[in-house]
């Protein structure tokens, strides 16, 4: 774990700005990102209505690790007003997300201004607006799928953003039908990748994980 910290603080030098806001978080919080993403920066947001470039790219992380550097290069080539400087636009975007007048156009301000992916966009709303998002997943999608729903796994290959919205709308309901518990859409997320990470674990151990073996 001291080695993962390590590569977020990497990021200093990719955002070309010394990280204020990082020296004010105690890294016993930040060890725990989830909590740390729904908790004090989901907060923060709401009081500033912005994020700064550490706390969004703590979100990429959460995500996807490996993306940050491709994230950030795309945020810079989108960028109309070539600023160079990520937490400018960090600033400005999530000032923007803020600024819709509703999730669809949240949604569409990522994925057509800012040039995201679904998976991506939809992880950055759902630490912002968690009763509202969820994070689109494949492992989720599988689970779905084995509960009968429909099959989502090629939803963000959509071209057409309101075919893309319908689809994501009938997705997140479908989280939200999938598991009969009285908890929040968050919780909901987490037990359906949790089944699903349970199981391929299972299967690998009766397979003597041999995916692993052959290199998979």
């Amino acid at each position: 774990m001291a080695r993962y910290f390590i590569r977020v603080l990497r990021l200093e030098p990719l955002l070309g700005v010394q990280m204020g806001s990082a020296d004010s978080i105690d890294p016993l919080n930040y060890y725990n990102l989830e909590d740390f993403l729904f908790g004090a920066v989901r907060e923060r947001f709401e009081r500033d209505h912005s994020l700064s470039a550490f706390d969004f790219f703590s979100i990429i992380i959460w995500k996807a690790n490996r993306a940050k550097s491709k994230v950030a290069v795309n945020l810079m080539k989108c960028d109309r007003q070539r600023r160079g400087d990520l937490e400018a636009i960090v600033r400005a975007l999530t000032s923007e997300v803020w600024d819709q007048p509703d999730e669809q156009s949240r949604l569409k301000i990522l994925l057509e201004i800012w040039g995201m992916r679904l998976p991506m966009a939809s992880a950055i709303l759902s630490v912002l607006w968690p009763e509202q998002f969820t994070v689109y997943d494949v492992r989720v999608c599988g689970e779905l799928l084995n509960k009968g729903c429909d099959d989502f796994k090629r939803l963000a290959e959509l071209k057409s953003f309101e075919g893309l919205w319908k689809g994501y709308c009938r997705y997140v309901n479908a989280v939200r039908t999938a598991v009969n518990r009285e908890v929040s859409l968050r919780d909901k997320d987490r037990f359906l990748w949790g089944q699903s990470a349970k199981r391929q674990l299972e299967s690998d151990i009766q397979n003597c994980f041999q995916r692993a073996k052959g290199g998979g």
